[in-house]
């Protein structure tokens, strides 16, 4: 069976639909992942970017945009690396006002039970891990 690795690029055109020829060939991607005639992997780098530029770019909102990778997330056609991982982070995001980056350090740090190292005070609003700030 064949598999490819996502983009960024391609995540955006099926998102945001803005270029009519782009978007119909990764609606057409997506359609035969779900069928089972292809796989897609999802890296979470990639995940991060598509945060970033839907946000930055597009001006979309943080639930939005939660919500939409989600459901890519959690499509049947779609392999996530570190699915448990990136679905934590994006409820985080979702739900918190902080950066994606920070609420991927978060759910990270809940999974491997790691205190983060980081000046970071927006760390602070995740009851389940603590923020640890290095001193001299």
């Amino acid at each position: 069976m064949k598999a490819f690795l996502l983009d960024a690029n391609v995540l955006v055109r099926f998102l945001v639909q803005d270029d009519p020829k782009q978007g119909m060939a990764t609606t057409a991607l997506f359609e035969k992942a779900e069928r089972g005639e292809l796989v897609l992997h999802l890296d979470a780098l990639i995940v991060a970017e598509t945060v970033y530029v839907l946000m930055g770019r597009y001006g979309r909102n943080r639930s939005e945009v939660a919500n939409a990778l989600l459901a890519i997330v959690l499509n049947g056609g779609i392999v996530t690396m570190e699915a448990a991982t990136v679905t934590d982070a994006l409820e985080r995001f979702a739900f918190f006002n902080v950066d994606f980056s920070d609420a991927w350090l978060a759910a990270r740090g809940a999974r491997l039970r790691y205190p983060v190292a980081s000046f970071d005070r927006d760390l602070d609003k995740f009851k389940d891990i603590r923020r640890y700030e290095p001193t001299a």
